[in-house]
């Protein structure tokens, strides 16, 4: 089941950032749902299907980006790495880890990214980038990263219930 409700979902998390949160940016930053989602999916202990929803989610942006292809999926792949690894290893405070794989992951993606239009030929100016995307970017990301994670860990107990919910 949490593989098959990963599609809609992520559909749903891409009509919401283009259609919305694209239109509010802080400078030339916005804040990134899918990435949000992505890590708090990948934190949570009961997720094994963390990948799955990596591959949809990059394959979904690869799709209604400007940017080349292969760039969102490796980014998404990446973060959810990152929070495959942290999960395991800090399990006690799962608000930190959000913490630590959004800041460490926005950097992460935005690299991607900005790897990607560079050698695809787009003259970028790397100072300008981290100042007037990355940073504003970062600070959305971060404040929304609380009620991302508290939808997502709402999500994963009715997905993955406990024996004693059952």
């Amino acid at each position: 089941m949490a593989t098959l409700i990963s599609i809609p979902i992520m559909i749903f998390l891409l009509m919401l950032q283009t259609g919305i949160i694209s239109h509010l940016p802080l400078l030339n930053g916005t804040a990134d749902l899918i990435l949000l989602v992505l890590v708090a999916w990948s934190l949570q202990a009961k997720v094994n299907n963390a990948w799955f929803w990596a591959l949809v989610a990059g394959g979904l942006v690869s799709l209604v980006s400007a940017t080349p292809y292969f760039a969102p999926l490796i980014g998404y792949l990446v973060v959810t790495g990152l929070g495959q690894f942290l999960q395991k290893r800090i399990w006690q405070t799962p608000i930190l880890a959000m913490f630590m794989v959004t800041f460490v992951g926005t950097f992460a993606y935005q690299g991607i990214l900005f790897i990607a239009l560079v050698v695809k030929g787009v003259p970028l100016n790397w100072r300008e980038c981290l100042q007037l995307v990355v940073l504003p970017s970062l600070l959305l990301n971060m404040a929304l990263a609380i009620p991302v994670h508290s939808i997502i860990v709402d999500l994963a107990n009715w997905v993955f219930p406990t024996q004693a919910e059952i």
